[in-house]
């Protein structure tokens, strides 16, 4: 039967949980004690082991998403089990089990039922309820002794469950005063654990009264300079011992990474705290390296072990250094419009390569004549101009109604200015020859950098362009310039290798790109719309006739 996984209660304060990464897929075979995901609270971001077994069938909550506690997380069942019902009323049913695992509670005086007041700044955490039929635990190692100081986060010890050994995690800062359960003892679920605070704080009555409560059954024991005994047998099914007989400390999901790659935790040096090996640790290890090292002194038993110094961890050490620049009103109206049109405008981008050589040939030749000076971006726009002329479906705006095809052609260029981008528009650019062009767009974009167009002169544009070229940009795709249907992207001209006749030989090629509106341009008519371009610019004679 399946059964419903919700998002758990993982900190006293928990209200959401963001799901950072998901550890499984649907489809995956789980068993209990597996790490399902890694979900992120209020206060830390911790894994999340799961208490059943079956095939994940359904996940409920996708990576990067937040959702609230009780949300349905996942569905786990038997393989090819509807759980089409399970779905639609999995949010408001109240699930065949809820898991919540709330994995510290700061019991308040009135949680504690004594009469003694709990000194200001005193937290009291009970055995947490680790899995849904938990109702007592194993403290299997403590990871902390009285007197260290705690920090939100910190690892406090090791609990086994009926189910599986978890990491317990301090959602509070402060000392550790008191330690009510020993290493290897075990207690029902809400018996004092231990009590946190400000150092040096009298905690007295606090355990006495705890006690007094009724609350637990177990002993309280306090912590003294000499440590109780730890009892072996507990402790090993939780710690893998090394070499020299000392316990590893390792992470659950370390320790299944490093049973699935097959590495021996004894051989990994953990970077966590008291060397508590974490996921990055069996992720980054290299077993070569260690087999060298291993090897090393069996093939030459006589020479001397030289000890390298480990190198010394960074300290990161500078000055943060910020600055928040006010928007100004041209950069606001640039992040409204171009936000509407990626939003609302279904873009796609076609690609294709022009070859330049004829195209600089001809400008080349151009240039000779007195007073004349045209560059590429213009004999790109009167090329443009001309294959709109050719196909009007380009020059088009989407309104909700109707689709306006418009047969005269307004073109819009692109000029960076000091506080963003302005569109100054050439109109008629279809009847413009190509040094009517050039001087038009050089006095256009002199008076765009000094700012003094007239608004009049940055309306009425049909289509646009986008030159990147002179910055060494080969390629690249631009937001559309709404209420334009499309935006015409170029790149530099680039010198390289290219077969022409069946040989290879030096040429020089440009890219264009041109972002349509999918609601008013099909992928065909913008395809031929820039084979009449690549045409016009390839044998710019054509562009006389």
């Amino acid at each position: 039967m399946a059964t419903i996984i919700t998002m758990p209660r993982l900190s006293d304060t928990m209200t959401e949980g963001t799901v950072a990464t998901w550890l499984k897929k649907v489809g995956d075979k789980i068993n209990e004690g597996d790490i399902l995901a890694e979900i992120e609270t209020d206060k830390a971001t911790m894994e999340f082991e799961s208490f059943n077994e079956g095939t994940l069938l359904y996940i409920g909550i996708p990576e990067g998403e937040t959702a609230p506690v009780d949300s349905l997380l996942a569905i786990i069942g038997n393989e090819g089990e509807d759980v089409t019902a399970l779905i639609a009323g999995g949010a408001a049913a109240p699930a065949p089990v809820a898991i919540e695992t709330p994995k510290e509670a700061a019991v308040t005086p009135a949680a504690t039922s004594t009469a003694t007041e709990l000194p200001k700044g005193v937290i009291v955490v009970t055995m947490p309820r680790l899995s849904d039929t938990m109702t007592e635990g194993t403290v299997a190692t403590w990871l902390k002794k009285v007197g260290d100081t705690i920090a939100e986060g910190d690892i406090l010890a090791e609990i086994e469950t009926d189910k599986a050994t978890m990491e317990f995690e301090s959602f509070n800062a402060g000392t550790l005063l008191y330690i009510g359960i020993p290493e290897g003892n075990t207690a029902p679920v809400d018996s004092l654990l231990a009590i946190i605070g400000p150092a040096g704080t009298d905690i007295t009555g606090v355990a006495a009264g705890f006690n007094a409560g009724g609350t637990t059954t177990a002993p309280v024991v306090a912590e003294t300079a000499a440590a109780p005994a730890t009892t072996e047998k507990n402790i090993e099914t939780v710690q893998e011992p090394s070499a020299d007989g000392q316990r590893i400390l390792a992470s659950p999901l370390a320790k299944k990474l490093a049973s699935e790659k097959g590495i021996q935790l004894s051989q990994v040096k953990g970077s966590g705290e008291n060397g508590r090996i974490t996921k990055s640790d069996i992720e980054n290890f290299t077993p070569q390296a260690s087999a060298t090292t291993q090897a090393a002194p069996q093939q030459a038993p006589a020479a001397k072990t030289e000890t390298v110094a480990a190198p010394k961890p960074y300290v990161p050490a500078g000055q943060i250094a910020t600055e928040e620049i006010k928007n100004s009103q041209m950069r606001k109206i640039i992040a409204k419009r171009l936000s509407e049109s990626l939003f609302t405008a279904p873009h796609y981008n076609l690609v294709i390569e022009v070859s330049m050589d004829e195209a600089m040939k001809s400008r080349a030749v151009i240039n000779t004549v007195p007073d004349t000076k045209v560059s590429f971006n213009d004999m790109v726009i009167k090329a443009s101009a001309l294959a709109l002329k050719k196909h009007p479906k380009i020059n088009s705006q989407w309104k909700d109604d109707a689709i306006t095809i418009n047969y005269h052609v307004n073109i819009g260029v692109a000029v960076a200015v000091e506080d963003g981008l302005v569109v100054p528009v050439l109109p008629f650019t279809d009847g413009m020859s190509l040094s009517q062009i050039g001087a038009s767009v050089r006095d256009l974009a002199g008076r765009a950098k000094n700012k003094k167009l007239l608004p009049t002169e940055m309306e009425g544009s049909t289509f646009t362009i986008s030159n990147l070229g002179m910055f060494g940009i080969t390629e690249f795709n631009s937001i559309i310039n709404q209420p334009n249907s499309a935006i015409l992207s170029v790149g530099a001209i680039v010198e390289k290798p290219v077969v022409k006749n069946g040989q290879i030989v030096v040429g020089n090629t440009m890219m264009l790109s041109l972002a349509c509106d999918h609601r008013t341009i099909d992928g065909a008519t913008g395809a031929q719309f820039l084979q009449t371009l690549k045409q016009y610019i390839e044998n710019p004679v054509t562009m006389l006739a």
